[in-house]
């Protein structure tokens, strides 16, 4: 038995893909045994940087796992407290997630300072190290975090050439975002869009999650004034909340009369309702432009729907061309002759197979035995 302290994202933040993700990995850990306690943050953003409406979640704590509010993002000596607890506690291994560059002097300083105990291990999962909208000082913010851990996880193989520009030596292996398993089992199609008010047994595509410009909703929304997709009564389900851009994407969708094309759900979703929207659609649609993982194709698959991605970062290192889904060019047209050739070929029943084979390859136990290789232990 390992004690293992996450540090990241948790309840009472909101779901999303950082808590989701460090909430399943504790508890794969304990299920392999281990002692597992998680170091959230007391201040994630300052409001004036948060882009959503807040936050933080109603929705009850976790019962079964040990989550200790303690972190402040911008407070120095809240950093060397945190990090002199860690020090003395002398954890086996201490997981620092790692998404984006603003949280790395909180997370790089509290390592440096663990390390110091000469016993722990400390490996960071990284789900970027250049992230997706740049900002002045990213690459100096990246190499200050890279040098205060002692190994490296990436789940998608781009974010492992990325870490080339900051280090060469350090252990490093490519881990696959595991499945998303915690949300439910997949309901009824018409069960699910009954629920959630829809016309029933109509054609549903779905974006989900976060609505953010490199995530090129606006790709698609051109992609569904496509004539025969109106024709066909192909509707889109967009389920997030807007965290850029929702004027230019509500102009957007006035200017061309797209409204009785798309059902806009676009407040936060909680966990509690994420496996409703997966089990009401047919298939769902990542028009990205850029991209390393993404979690919502690791739903996806739980929840066995095939998935059409763009040809960017790793989505199609998951998405098996024309077996789990498509794999397409980030334009309109080429989105827009995918989502047809789907229906029209009645593609759902073929790639169902192939889906719940791929899905297979997604552990957390994988992910857990990854993270303690990396680490030595």
């Amino acid at each position: 038995m390992k004690k293992v302290i996450i540090i990241g994202s948790a309840h009472p933040l909101r779901g999303g893909g950082l808590a989701t993700f460090n909430e399943r990995l504790a508890n794969a850990f304990i299920q392999n045994g281990d002692q597992v306690r998680i170091e959230t943050f007391s201040l994630q953003y300052p409001s004036i940087l948060f882009p959503g409406k807040t936050q933080y979640t109603d929705e009850p704590a976790p019962n079964d796992l040990d989550i200790n509010i303690s972190v402040n993002s911008i407070n120095p000596f809240n950093w060397i407290k945190v990090g002199n607890r860690l020090r003395k506690e002398k954890p086996d291994l201490v997981i620092l997630r790692y998404w984006i560059p603003f949280i790395a002097p909180s997370l790089g300083t509290i390592s440096r300072i663990i390390r110091k105990n000469k016993y722990s291990k400390i490996i960071a999962i990284a789900d970027n190290i250049i992230p997706h909208e740049k900002r002045l000082g990213d690459t100096m913010l990246s190499n200050y975090f890279v040098n205060s851990v002692d190994g490296f996880v990436t789940m998608s193989q781009i974010v492992m050439k990325d870490l080339d520009q900051f280090d060469h030596q350090k252990p490093r292996l490519f881990n696959p975002h595991p499945l998303y398993d915690n949300f439910g089992e997949k309901l009824n199609k018409k069960e699910a869009q009954k629920i959630l008010g829809l016309p029933i047994a109509e054609k549903y595509l779905l974006f989900f999650g976060f609505i953010r410009d490199y995530k090129g909703l606006d790709i698609l929304l051109e992609a569904m004034r496509d004539t025969r997709i109106i024709k066909e009564k192909i509707k889109l389900i967009i389920a997030g909340e807007f965290y850029s851009g929702e004027e230019k994407y509500k102009k957007y969708i006035a200017n061309h009369h797209l409204s009785n094309s798309l059902i806009l759900h676009t407040d936060f979703i909680p966990n509690s309702k994420v496996g409703l929207y997966f089990s009401a659609c047919d298939v769902i649609v990542q028009p990205y432009k850029t991209a390393t993982q993404s979690g919502v194709t690791q739903i996806g698959y739980h929840f066995e729907k095939p998935m059409i991605v763009t040809n960017v970062g790793g989505l199609p290192e998951i998405i098996l061309h024309n077996k789990t889904g498509y794999v397409c060019e980030v334009n309109a047209k080429d989105i827009a002759e995918h989502i047809l050739k789907f229906y029209q070929e009645n593609k759902a029943e073929y790639f169902a197979p192939f889906i719940k084979e791929e899905k297979k390859k997604y552990s957390w136990q994988k992910l857990v035995d990854s993270i303690k290789n990396v680490a030595g232990l």
